[in-house]
């Protein structure tokens, strides 16, 4: 099936969702097409981000507003890292809330009901049976322990955080492996990433990573570190290496924003395409979304990144 044609979309927000435990209740934002019936949905993760705003449920509308334009429910909530809840360094979990983040999603599952009565039309409309997630950069590591990544906390216990009812995911410019590929930085301010645990990550996945983002502060191991989803998580996974590209992909967290430092709307674009047909296809097995995009992109006069799949 090729992608349909866009229609309009209704976004709401902030949806205020209960969470007790947690230091402030759950903000969303939810992005729905104002048509169709049986729509999947798709939990997206902010990244952590030097910005105010990005980093929340306000970010990110790149790919929120394509994702439900074409026929998803799009959910986005804001992860108690955001700069808008101002949290100090001494809050549990932090500075990057890592465990929190994820068990976000979770809660969000949870409370479908209520986001459905929230949203004016939504009511009957979703597909609970296809749930996908996708995050970029820190919230690529959020998608990545939702898929079935773990690490250790701490004390040293494993933290597993997979969640089931997801059934597929996209992971964008996520953190990769610990040990010798952090840098001293991150291995001090941010130990957990030191015992990353790919080899359970078994939900299908998508894995994006630009050949030109060498995130220096967090890794020694170059752009290649960001491949790791991929390569060191078992099947089915699919990596599109996009050419030039840096941490931003062309722009995915925001429209025009400071911090992207490689600005390309038709890269973008194809994160859209590429992102979207696999989650179209991972959800709706048979469908011919993924195939066609893979072949869009391999087959123009100049591709803009190659596609690898095992």
């Amino acid at each position: 099936m090729s992608k349909p044609t866009p229609t309009s979309v209704l976004s709401l927000s902030p949806i205020v969702l209960p969470a007790p435990g947690r230091a402030v209740d759950l903000q969303v934002r939810v992005s729905a097409p104002v048509t169709g019936s049986n729509l999947p949905i798709l939990l997206l993760s902010h990244g952590h981000g030097r910005s105010n705003h990005l980093s929340s449920l306000n970010g990110y509308a790149p790919l929120a507003n394509h994702f439900a334009a074409h026929g998803f429910v799009v959910i986005q909530p804001t992860h108690l890292d955001s700069k808008t809840l101002s949290l100090g360094p001494d809050a549990p979990d932090a500075p990057l809330f890592s465990h929190s983040r994820a068990q976000d999603m979770s809660r969000i599952l949870d409370q479908l009901e209520v986001i459905e009565r929230a949203v004016v039309g939504l009511a009957g409309r979703l597909d609970r049976s296809r749930v996908a997630v996708m995050g970029h950069s820190m919230g690529g590591h959020t998608a990545s322990l939702l898929l079935g990544a773990r690490y250790k906390d701490s004390h040293g216990t494993e933290v597993n955080l997979y969640e089931p009812r997801i059934k597929a995911g996209v992971v964008l410019a996520a953190p990769g492996r610990g040990g010798v590929a952090l840098s001293k930085f991150a291995a001090e301010n941010y130990p957990f990433f030191s015992t990353t645990d790919f080899s359970r990550m078994t939900t299908p996945a998508l894995v994006v990573a630009g050949d030109k983002d060498d995130s220096s502060h967090l890794t020694v191991a170059g752009p290649s570190w960001h491949a790791d989803p991929y390569f060191l998580s078992p099947g089915p996974k699919s990596l599109v290496t996009l050419f030039d590209a840096e941490h931003g992909l062309g722009g995915v967290s925001g429209y025009d924003v400071a911090e992207t430092t490689d600005e390309n709307p038709e890269r973008v674009a194809a994160v859209q395409r590429l992102t979207w047909a696999y989650l179209r296809t991972a959800l709706h097995p048979g469908d011919s979304a993924w195939q066609e995009a893979q072949d869009a992109l391999t087959g123009a006069a100049q591709p803009l990144g190659r596609v690898e799949s095992k």
